[in-house]
């Protein structure tokens, strides 16, 4: 089934309303409209026709005013209003209590909407499982509570949006958002604003790819990926001011975060991070941290605002296995100007790859104690050391590092200044537990090759990227990763049914804050939720 609703009208008729359709919470959920189109019969009366919006509202906890069940539905020129709550997992991971929902491989179109949701767990657009597609544009979105995201994706779900206008106030409510099964999100011009804490402007549990848009948020991270997940900024400005903090895992602020929560909401793999031209304004703490995951982040051309000398931070905190659970990074620079220090911690990895005309200015490890770290500095890329700086192997040619009146010690071996070095990419840390070498300082000789060998190239570990956020620790409720466990029976809007659904742990547990609807089990120290 197919519905388009066209809303035209003389100036004149604007007073006269009728109800078009209700919902399944018919009690609750009123749809007032004016359908059809008035030909004017002079120029004169033409003039005065204008757009008239019909109004959807439900406030039943746990109801929606828009539900699009496995059917092709369209609807333009519309304004959604949604109040009522939900506290439970229902409302994270399967849509119930959004304000638009749509599921069972349906196709949901909206253009010219506004969108406002009042209770808390209500999502303006939920978009969930495989085969179900929301496509929106040129609209308008508020949420006003807790865990009430802009847009939000679970179960494999795709949302393609264009073109909108998003401003979340609440806590774990990113304005675009995932959850568990993650899925597809492309997002194609307007401004996207998250306020609460642990609200990052993005909270990726999925594959979100976002252009020539702005994003800002003002209290979490501007960016958080966690686990086998991605997020691709192309030609977007981000602000971020990660000013608050959700929980006591991790003392660090920053602009972009990658991590694994170990809370079954992200399979574990490789996050991943891309962003190529616009801008990163960072207003508080470093730029980049990676904990607890492999990543790979790959910048470039653009025009980053520091708010510190900590550009990028590879250690462990709270999440994961203690002694191993640092980040194994492979980090790519092209046409980039880059300023700040970069540290990794002794149960940590990093494989720098500083490409087409990169100019770094900056220390690596300064003190000295750090895991594994190779530096590949291409022909037309330079390296200006900023404090002493210690790494386990270097490829470069001989006019490509500045020392700058520092020292830099690779594999425990002050490098000669004009001098040309070829080393090898380091392999991932693996705990001593596993009965494998762990990555070493370089002061230890173990770390890495000696200057001299062939160049191995760049790793890849063939995994994609993806990402969502922290559990707090907590174990998994199903287990499964990503796999998010089917949704329970119940009525066909996915409504509480007073326990939690199949498969899950059944304590409410609380997403990381920000963790992408689930009552956050607080974020990360500092990471954003949802």
């Amino acid at each position: 089934m197919k519905r388009k609703i066209l809303l035209v009208m003389a100036a004149s008729m604007l007073a006269a309303n009728v109800v078009a359709c209700g919902s399944n919470k018919t009690a609750e959920t009123t749809a007032t409209t004016t359908e059809g189109v008035i030909e004017a019969e002079t120029p004169a009366v033409k003039e005065s026709t204008e757009v008239v919006k019909e109004t959807y509202e439900n406030s039943e906890d746990g109801g929606h005013a828009i539900h699009a069940d496995g059917e092709d539905a369209e609807y333009e020129n519309i304004e959604v209003k949604k109040t009522g709550d939900s506290n439970s997992e229902e409302a994270d991971f399967y849509g119930e209590n959004a304000a638009v929902f749509a599921e069972n491989g349906a196709t949901l179109t909206i253009k010219n909407a506004e969108i406002t949701t009042d209770g808390s767990h209500a999502n303006a657009v939920f978009s969930y499982g495989e085969g179900t597609t929301v496509n929106i544009s040129d609209s308008k979105i508020r949420t006003n509570a807790n865990n009430s995201g802009g847009l939000m994706t679970t179960g494999g779900g795709t949302m393609n949006a264009e073109n909108l206008d998003i401003v979340t106030q609440g806590g774990s409510s990113a304005a675009i958002r995932s959850d568990r099964g993650g899925g597809t999100v492309n997002v194609s011009g307007g401004y996207y604003e998250a306020n609460g804490k642990g609200s990052p402007a993005i909270y990726s549990t999925a594959d979100i790819t976002v252009k020539d848009a702005e994003l800002v948020s003002n209290s979490a991270q501007g960016i958080v990926v966690e686990g086998k997940n991605s997020v691709t900024l192309d030609n977007v400005s981000l602000t971020a001011n990660n000013i608050s903090k959700n929980s006591d895992k991790s003392s660090v602020y920053q602009a972009v975060m990658l991590y694994q929560s170990m809370s079954g909401d992200a399979d574990e793999g490789t996050a991943s991070f891309r962003m190529k031209g616009g801008s990163l304004v960072n207003k508080n703490g470093g730029m980049f941290y990676v904990n607890n995951t492999k990543a790979e982040i790959d910048i470039e051309d653009v025009d980053f605002t520091y708010a510190s000398d900590d550009f990028l931070r590879i250690e462990a905190a709270g999440w994961g296995t203690e002694g191993a659970n640092g980040g194994q990074v492979t980090f790519t620079a092209a046409k980039q100007k880059i300023e700040g220090n970069t540290i990794v911690d002794s149960i940590s990895t990093l494989n720098m790859y500083l490409n087409d005309g990169t100019v770094y200015s900056g220390a690596i490890n300064t003190d000295g104690e750090a895991g594994a770290v190779y530096v590949e500095v291409s022909d037309d890329s330079t390296w200006t050391l900023t404090a002493d700086s210690y790494i386990t192997s270097l490829s470069c040619d001989e006019d490509a590092i500045d020392l700058n009146g520092f020292k830099l010690y690779v594999n425990g071996e002050a490098y000669t200044e004009g001098t040309e070095s070829k080393g090898s990419a380091v392999e991932a840390y693996k705990s001593e537990a596993s009965g494998d070498n762990k990555g070493q300082r370089p002061e230890d000789g173990k770390g890495g090759p000696q200057q001299g060998e062939a160049p191995s190239g760049k790793p890849g570990d063939g995994q994609g990227a993806d990402g969502q956020a922290p559990a707090d620790g907590q174990t998994p409720p199903n287990g499964d990763g990503q796999q998010p466990p089917e949704k329970p029976e119940g009525d066909a809007q996915g409504n509480a049914q007073g326990g939690a659904p199949m498969g899950m742990s059944g304590d409410g547990m609380m997403p990381p804050q920000g963790g992408n609807g689930q009552q956050p089990p607080e974020m990360p120290s500092n990471a954003a939720g949802n």
